[in-house]
Formats: structure tokens, sequence, C-alpha cells
């Protein structure tokens, strides 16, 4: 009995054994994979099922890219004739290099195609002077522009192309836009070819730049570098915001501060160029200054409101209302004036020709004054 017993209990144990080895090296086998019960999801099969949407502007990349274009500029310039080109054997050694009286020279921007019917929108100082002047498509087509019209007061221009199906960006409204907004700047930087830039809105409606005459600007840290002028602002939908115009640098390089016209100015300043080739403004003939409290203070104004009148033009629509230097403008058309900025582009969209009611303050007293509105003076070329 006893042998049966140790029989049995070795056999159990073999078997107990042989059990432990296959259940560890080889489950399969025996119907047991409890390991790969486990839910596990591979690489391969996320990619195939994401979890969530990845973060991306491609689709407001892709909208507006195919309506930015590289702008290329040549012109010629005078060279001074060489003191020694008169001398015969300065001349014989020299005079290929020398005798050139011209000098072609050339430079870069960008465009916003903002018509199927190839207009181009970009800054006046892109094309300025520009004797030849060639515009480059994302599809890689080219072809040479001509000039429609500009506004060097606002450093806008209008170029027209001959090219059949091309792509028009769509204009958002400016004015909605926040600080805060996500924008991406899209142009031709150092002309290593086209690039999209991403930030934020820094700041609305920048003045007292020194940039323009007429200055509202889009403050963005979008990257914004030499080559990127006249290129696009457009917000996550792929919408035109404005006219990349100008940096703040000391590098000569991007630092955080670029400079957009906004696309509700672009528009009217467009439109006009395209119906009339220039730009009209409004004109009353006054000069004015920020109302500082200082000036309150002398003036014995209860509040800091408005904008004082430093110069009236003899003979202007001004001078013959009855307007004064030294009084207050406080309102253009029931709207209010808060400085020298806001006088500037409150009257400049007046239109010549018509009578407006100007609010001023003299003595503590606020009083009405029609005004025949006359053309704003083009402004005078500097001598470079």
């Amino acid at each position: 009995m006893r042998k049966l017993w140790l029989v049995f209990a070795q056999t159990t144990t073999i078997c107990l054994g042989i059990l432990f080895v296959v259940s560890t090296l080889r489950p399969d086998l025996l119907g047991l994979n409890s390991r790969a019960s486990v839910d596990v999801v591979t690489t391969r099969e996320a990619a195939v099922t994401p979890t969530r949407p990845i973060a991306s502007y491609s689709e407001a990349a892709k909208k507006a890219m195919p309506t930015v274009v590289n702008i290329y500029t040549s012109k010629e310039t005078k060279v001074p004739r060489h003191p020694f080109m008169d001398d015969p054997v300065f001349r014989y050694f020299f005079g290929e290099q020398f005798d050139a009286q011209t000098r072609r020279s050339s430079s870069l921007g960008s465009g916003v195609i903002v018509s199927d019917k190839g207009y181009v929108l970009t800054n006046q100082h892109v094309v300025e002077a520009a004797d030849e002047i060639e515009v480059a498509l994302s599809d890689m087509r080219r072809a040479k522009a001509r000039v429609v019209g500009s506004d060097p007061e606002t450093d806008l221009a209008v170029l027209k192309i001959d090219l059949k199906n091309l792509p028009a960006a769509t204009f958002a409204l400016s004015e909605q836009a926040r600080v805060g907004d996500i924008v991406l700047a899209i142009g031709n930087p150092f002309g290593v070819g086209q690039t999209v830039t991403s930030g934020i809105i820094s700041a609305l409606g920048r003045s007292h730049l020194g940039i323009n005459t007429f200055e509202n600007f889009i403050q963005t840290d979008a990257p914004i570098n030499p080559g990127n002028s006249g290129g696009a602002l457009v917000d996550v939908s792929g919408n035109l915001v404005g006219i990349n115009t100008a940096i703040y640098t000391r590098s000569g390089g991007s630092q955080g501060i670029g400079f957009a016209i906004p696309s509700s100015l672009a528009k009217q300043v467009m439109e006009q160029i395209i119906e009339n080739g220039t730009v009209t403004r409004g004109w009353v003939g006054i000069g004015v200054q920020d109302l500082t409290p200082e000036l309150a203070e002398t003036l014995k104004l209860s509040k800091v409101n408005g904008a004082l009148i430093t110069e009236v033009v003899n003979a202007s629509p001004a001078d013959k209302a009855g307007i004064k230097p030294g009084d207050v403008l406080v309102g253009v058309e029931d709207k209010a004036v808060t400085d020298y900025a806001s006088t500037l582009n409150l009257i400049s969209a007046l239109k010549p020709g018509t009578v407006a009611t100007l609010k001023v303050t003299r003595e503590k007293n606020e009083m009405a004054v029609k005004v025949s509105v006359g053309k704003r003076p083009k402004p005078r070329r500097e001598e470079k």
C-alpha cells in the first residue's frame, strides 16, 4: 500500500511540474491567455483611431496660402561717372567696369490676391519707383504686373496681373478682431520662399508710430521679417485680417513686434484705387494736437476730451466756417474725437463736396459748426 502511495505522489508531482512549465512557457497550449485579455492600444491602432483631434492651423494655411504671392521688383539707378574715365589708359583697362551710367537693383516683398480678376494688394513701399514688377504664385506661375494705383498715406498699392483661375482672399471684419486672437502671417521672408508663422494679436489701434500718415495698426507677435511686407495676416479660418507692413526691430529681424494694416481700411483704399486710380479724402484745413491734462487745465476745461485745434489754414473750409485756433474739436458728424489720430481718420472719411457738422468747445461753450468739406491735398514727395 505504501508503495502505491509513493508512486501516486511521484506521478502527481511530475504532472504538476509539467503543468507549471507548460503554463509558463506555452500557455496557449492550455487555452490560457490571461495576459492577452488586457486591452492594449498599439501605436498603429492609435494612428488609425486617434482618441482626440490634434490642434492644427493647416486648414487656415491651406485656404490662405494660394492667395499670397511673392513680388520681385527691379529698378535702374544712376551711378556717377568715374572721374578717370576721360583718361585713355584708365579707360583701356577699366572701361567696361566703370563706364556704365546706370545700375539695376532688385528687391522683394509679398502681396495678396484680392480678386479673381487679377488685382493684388501690397504695400506701396514694395513697388515704389520700380521699373519692372514680377509676381510669383504658390502654384509656380509667374506674371508681369502693373501698378493700378497707390496711396502713400496708408502705404498701400494695387497691382494687376493677367492670369486665369486665380484664388482670391476672403476679407475678415477686422473691427471684430480681439487682443489675444490667434493669427498667421504669410509671406516671403528674406526671399526663402512662402512661409507661415503664427502668433496672437498683441494690440489694436496702434498709432503715433510715425510709419504712415493714417495709422490704425494691428500689432502682432507673429514673426514678420524683411520680405513679408505686403503679405497676409489671417485668422484661424484663413480670412484676411490685415496687410503686414512694418516691424519694430533693432537687429533687422523679428523681435515680436509687427504691425499690419487692418483689412477694413485696406479694402476701402483698394476699392477707391480700383475704381478711380487714386484715393480721395476729406479736408477742412485744421491742424490739431492731443489734448493733455495740462492743456485742459490751462484752458480751464472740466475734462480732457477732444483734440486742441492749433492751426486753421487761411481761406480753408474751417476758416470760412469760423473755427479758430484754440478751439477744442470734440466731435465730427456725431462721432467722438479722442485724439490727433481719431481727428485725422474722421475728417479724411468725409466726402468732399458735402457739408459736415463739427462740434467744438470755445470758452467752455460747446457749439456745432457746419463746414463744407474740401478735398485733401496730395502729400508732397520727399526728395531722396
